[in-house]
């Protein structure tokens, strides 16, 4: 579909939102949304998302589905996300709709190709992994037992 090569090529969602616990930019499923309406406006297609709840075992989960149409042609991505209904700190309707936008944004991200291998998404650890540490082309390391190694240490 030319039409959506188009939109792929123009459409700019930057990460507009701010997670200050854990200091990353994100983009929402909203701001894919805001972005992308005038170009379905401008190349005169339409786009639905719809959620279906779906169970594998006892996992629980929302699929959603994008579609683009230009009234002759579509094309539709899907993407899932888990639910947990007993989540810290949400009632059960949070928890569903918190899956049902993670897991709309990523079925958008397929559809117009968003990259977000750099996002925070992908990159979130959730304080669940140690931290990083400095690699050989950003500093010198220091040798155990050299007297800069001791220097640090005291």
């Amino acid at each position: 579909m030319d039409k959506l090569r188009k939109i792929q090529a123009e459409l700019k969602a930057p990460k507009n939102q701010r997670n200050n616990f854990g200091k990353y930019n994100y983009r929402s499923c909203e701001d894919i949304l805001e972005a992308v309406k005038p170009l379905l406006d401008k190349y005169e297609c339409t786009l639905t998302v719809s959620d279906e709840i779906k169970q594998l075992g006892d996992i629980i989960f929302v699929e959603s589905i994008a579609v683009i149409s230009d009234g002759e042609n579509q094309v539709h991505t899907k993407a899932q996300a888990g639910i947990d209904p007993n989540r810290k700190g949400m009632d059960i309707a949070q928890s569903f709709g918190s899956s049902s936008s993670y897991s709309r944004k990523y079925a958008l991200n397929g559809l117009f190709l968003i990259d977000d291998t750099k996002d925070a998404d992908s990159t979130n650890t959730h304080g669940k992994a140690p931290k990083a540490t400095a690699t050989n082309s950003d500093k010198e390391w220091l040798n155990k037992g050299t007297a800069e190694f001791t220097k640090v240490q005291a």
